[in-house]
C-alpha cells in the first residue's frame, strides 16, 4: 500500500477533533471511496513551526512515501516568523523529503495572513509559498484555509482551528489537487 505523508500543524492534526474527522481521515475515506490503495498518514503535530518540521521531518522518511503534503507555516505567520526563515526552512524539508524518497509527489500547502494585517509582511508570506512551489516545480495548493478563515460556523469557538465542517472544507480543497497525483 503506497503512503501519502501529511506533514503540518493543528491544522492537519485536526485540533480539537477525532482523527478521523481531521482533513488526512476525511482524505483517507475518500482514497477508500474511489478505490485507490493508499494510506493517508497524519504527521500533524499541534503549535508546530517550520523550524520545528525541519529537526522532525527525518523520522518520518524511514519508509517510501508516494505523496508528501506539506501544510506548515501558519504558526509561523502568526509569530511573525520572518518570510525568508520560513522559506528557508520549508525549502529544508522539501530538500529532505526529495533526498530521502526521490520519487515522492510533493504538494505545498500555501497559507496567508488576514490581509487586515498591515505592512508587507502578508504580502511577503503569502507569495513565498507559490515561489517555492515554482522553484521546486512541484504542486501547489494556493490556501488551505480559503473559505475556512473568519467563518464562524466552520470554525471551533478559539475562532483559528476550523471544526468538523471546517475540515470537510479543507479536505475538499486539498482533494481537488491531490486526486491528480493519485
Amino acid at each position: 500500500m503506497k503512503r501519502i505523508l501529511f506533514f503540518g500543524d493543528s491544522l492537519t492534526a485536526g485540533y480539537g477533533l477525532m482523527a478521523s474527522q481531521a482533513y488526512p481521515g476525511l482524505i483517507q475515506q475518500k482514497l477508500l471511496e474511489h478505490g485507490h490503495a493508499y494510506t493517508a498518514i497524519n504527521a500533524g503535530l499541534s503549535g508546530d513551526t517550520t523550524a520545528g518540521g525541519v529537526h522532525r521531518i527525518e523520522r518520518w522518511l524511514d519508509q517510501p512515501i508516494a505523496i508528501f503534503v506539506l501544510a506548515l507555516g501558519a504558526n509561523d505567520g502568526l509569530r511573525g516568523i520572518p518570510a525568508r526563515e520560513t522559506s528557508q526552512n520549508l525549502q529544508e524539508i522539501i530538500n529532505k523529503v526529495k533526498k530521502k524518497c526521490p520519487d515522492a509527489k510533493i504538494l505545498l500547502s500555501g497559507m496567508e495572513i488576514p490581509a487586515i494585517v498591515p505592512g508587507r509582511y502578508a504580502a511577503e508570506f503569502r507569495v513565498l509559498f507559490r515561489e517555492l512551489a515554482l522553484r521546486n516545480n512541484i504542486h501547489f495548493l494556493p490556501f488551505l484555509l480559503e473559505g475556512v478563515v473568519g467563518m464562524r460556523h466552520l470554525n471551533l469557538p478559539d475562532g483559528i482551528h476550523p471544526n468538523a465542517e471546517g475540515h470537510k472544507q479543507l479536505a475538499a480543497h486539498t482533494w481537488s489537487v491531490l486526486k491528480e497525483l493519485l
